[in-house]
């Protein structure tokens, strides 16, 4: 690996913040176009989230993983997906020759006239634009209830899952009205009891129902261009049940309850004033997107949310921030999906090179690659 990689005020044409899908398909766009790319990754390895997903997550069992550039996603089967995904990941950096240092955690991004440093604990990297592809899985998203404190059993958030055997004989109160919900109690419930709580009644697709897709990712891409923050696809497509989850459905685990108003030592307490004891709070309570190294750029609306620009190829185009060209995000919002990833990817680097070209026309000293 070369000294700049390392660290360097060398400045990169573009550094790609996470190696997941969507920084791997954004780093393959940009060497294509011939921009010089550096790709940072918190993970010691490589594999994005998928490499701390649960063992029993089977490639059956996950919701869909879209083709990278140029490489077909491994086949379905009864394989543990937090090992063929993290193989195909590393037989696809090394086939594309993408650079990645790891493991490095990005703690700042700051503005240095017209260029960006990219902040390491005590390494750095200069670059003219900036990739951040970054996800979710390192903010899960606990909320605060009364009494949490308090609690003597075990609490942990979805990421720290690892199947159900650990819950057997102990009652699993389980939290949240999204995917991972259902999904985690259809293997929770066949081997142990359940109570399934959420803030709101969960939003079920009927059984005839088809998704428009754009529709849906256009709806996620209008809140970023308003600057909200973004929601979850599940808030548009509704929730549906798997063959996989049919066990679970039999024993009424789906059976919603309002959500408790105060956690007590042996359990929670319902609105209603009743009692529910539990030895386990399993909080499927979803993530937030991981981007405060970004807060030094200044890129937050006053809605609370990062303001990206409309997408000129449709809605998983929209991945430059509008308050600082320089940065694309991609992952986040409307490409925060496998297949959105990708397309995020490609977009992020058309606008680096059209931003390279903008900001160093050709004979004016214009970066290696797009003159």
């Amino acid at each position: 690996m070369s000294a700049s990689a390392q660290s360097s005020d060398q400045p990169w044409d573009a550094v790609v913040i996470g190696a997941g899908q969507a920084g791997l398909s954004a780093a393959h766009h940009l060497r294509r176009r011939g921009v010089p790319t550096l790709v940072l990754d918190g993970n010691d390895a490589p594999g994005g989230a998928w490499q701390h997903r649960w063992d029993s997550l089977r490639m059956d069992g996950v919701h869909g993983v879209a083709d990278l550039p140029g490489a077909p996603a491994p086949p379905r089967g009864p394989q543990r997906a937090n090992e063929v995904l993290p193989a195909w990941f590393a037989a696809y950096e090394a086939e594309q020759g993408i650079e990645v240092v790891r493991p490095v955690r990005v703690t700042r991004v700051e503005s240095e006239g017209e260029l960006l440093r990219v902040r390491a604990d005590d390494r750095s990297w200069l670059t003219r634009t900036l990739v951040n592809a970054t996800g979710t899985w390192e903010r899960p998203f606990v909320p605060t209830y009364p009494g949490q404190e308090t609690f003597s059993g075990e609490q942990l958030h979805a990421s720290g899952y690892r199947g159900a055997e650990a819950f057997r004989g102990r009652r699993v109160v389980v939290v949240g009205g999204g995917a991972s919900a259902v999904q985690l109690l259809g293997e929770i419930a066949p081997v142990t009891d359940t109570l399934w709580v959420t803030r709101r009644e969960p939003v079920w697709a009927g059984d005839t129902d088809e998704f428009d897709g754009t529709a849906i990712v256009r709806a996620v891409e209008e809140r970023v261009v308003a600057g909200l923050p973004p929601a979850s696809v599940v808030s548009v497509t509704g929730l549906r049940l798997r063959p996989q989850e049919q066990a679970a459905a039999a024993r009424g685990a789906y059976e919603r309850h309002p959500m408790f108003v105060r956690v007590e030592p042996d359990g929670v307490r319902m609105p209603d004033g009743t009692f529910e004891p539990a030895d386990v709070i399993l909080w499927a309570t979803g993530f937030r997107p991981d981007v405060s190294h970004l807060a030094p750029l200044g890129l937050r609306s006053p809605l609370g949310g990062i303001t990206l620009l409309p997408g000129p190829n449709g809605p998983q185009s929209a991945t430059t921030a509008a308050a600082d060209p320089r940065v694309q995000l991609v992952g986040y919002g409307p490409s925060a999906s496998t297949i959105g990833g990708n397309r995020g990817g490609l977009a992020a680097a058309i606008a680096i090179v059209k931003h390279l070209r903008s900001a160093h026309p050709a004979g004016s000293g214009s970066p290696a690659g797009v003159a």
